[in-house]
């Protein structure tokens, strides 16, 4: 039975920073990291916009060389699959039937993209974009002449996916049953301004619209119906509606969690000698009133890695991480400063119209998370003001002429 003192489980970029900063803080026992994917670490984020446009080759999306893993004496073992979790024998089973053992275990596995339930979702040219195989599907089916594209969902991949496709000469339209794009996670200034972009670039944008089944010929789908009645002819579905935490071997092997598995101030679950991090870890964000809540992003990841890889080395420092998060669409850079979960205000700084403007959030005066488009500095100088906890007039926080440094 293979052991390592270290087994990270998921090789994205909680599972990555796991074990870069394990090394970093002088760990030298062994370190495994075991992964679904059959490539070394590479960065999800480019792969609904530059890897999917056909910007960026993989090579440049790795998150390393392949050669540093080897390097820092961290072994890979990919296509590997955890189906189980004994935390008395600290060992894992794979779906291959080996064991592996474990003195540590970080548990990095991320999530799974939430699946269509209607009829019709197991025909063939349905997608997701979650890893490397899922957008080089899409794009061989792009290079055999798809070109009628509906994307189902109107959140960030979904609105990234059809941009980038809207790049490269498809017919998009896209299926939100919300009455707005981005409604989970943006105020409706955002979420106007980016339904009006999408409309000028072409694209047939769908709201309230719900999803009654697909329709295919030949095992290909070939039509979304919705519940209206009315159908769009498709050549390719992509479904971006939300991930499903990827917790259940550690839920059913015991750990606390019910939206996720829970996590403490350090990323321990409540089972013996198990961290959990990234996107399948719930913990109490400071940043949200102490909401306990999953933060699906690159920032979240990185800095809970970092924090269990510390606490595994005996350096005691609580995740206190600020959130921040980025979209990129079109020309259009979002930025995005803070959480803005149960905001009661908003205040516009600058002009929709000229796509460089800052949707500033605020909770009792206070503000909590700024979206910034085409507006870095607002963004840099926004987060401090988040921090700080400030209430400042508002009439003043909306006036661009204004530093936001100033108010802080």
């Amino acid at each position: 039975m293979d052991r390592a003192e270290v087994v990270i489980v998921g090789s994205g970029h909680g599972g990555a920073q796991a074990a870069i900063a394990l090394r970093q803080q002088g760990f030298e026992g062994s370190i495994l990291m075991i992964g679904r994917d059959p490539e070394p670490p590479y960065e999800r984020p480019p792969l609904s916009k530059e890897y999917l446009a056909r910007d960026k080759p993989f090579e440049r999306i790795m998150i390393r060389p392949a050669a540093f893993w080897e390097e820092r004496q961290v072994t890979l073992r990919p296509a590997s699959v955890v189906t189980s979790v004994d935390p008395q024998a600290h060992t894992l089973k794979l779906a291959s039937g080996e064991e592996v053992g474990y003195g540590m275990l970080i548990w990095a596995a991320g999530g799974d993209p939430r699946r269509l339930s209607c009829g019709g979702a197991d025909l063939s040219g349905i997608h997701a974009i979650r890893d490397k195989a899922d957008v080089d599907r899409l794009m061989g089916e792009l290079d055999n002449g798809a070109r009628r594209v509906v994307v189902i969902g109107g959140g960030y991949i979904g609105l990234e996916a059809a941009a980038v496709l809207t790049k490269l000469g498809c017919q998009v339209t896209v299926v939100e049953a919300l009455p707005r794009v981005l409604a989970r996670v943006a105020g409706e200034v955002l979420s106007e301004f980016y339904q009006d972009q999408h409309r000028a670039h072409g694209v047939d944008l769908r709201l309230e619209a719900k999803l009654d089944r697909l329709e295919g010929e030949n095992g290909w789908v070939r039509q979304v119906v919705l519940d209206d009645g009315g159908a769009i002819p498709c050549d390719m579905v992509v479904v971006g509606i939300g991930i499903v935490p990827a917790a259940g071997p550690l839920i059913a092997a015991g750990a606390a969690g019910a939206n996720g598995v829970d996590v403490d101030e350090f990323c321990r679950t409540s089972l013996p000698d198990i961290y959990a991090i990234g996107d399948c870890a719930a913990h109490a964000n400071q940043w949200a009133n102490g909401a306990v809540i999953r933060v699906e992003s690159v920032q979240n990841a990185h800095d809970m890695a970092t924090t269990a890889a510390k606490h595994i080395v005996c350096i005691d420092e609580p995740y206190r991480a600020f959130p921040w998060f980025w979209s990129n669409q079109y020309d259009l850079k979002l930025q995005t400063a803070g959480l803005s979960l149960g905001y009661d205000d908003t205040v516009v700084r600058g002009d929709p119209a000229h796509a460089k403007f800052s949707v500033i959030y605020l909770k009792e005066g206070r503000v909590i998370a700024l979206d910034c488009v085409n507006a870095t500095k607002d963004y840099v100088q926004g987060r401090k003001l988040v921090e700080a906890g400030a209430s400042p007039d508002k009439a003043v926080l909306a006036d661009p002429a204004v530093p936001l440094k100033e108010l802080a």
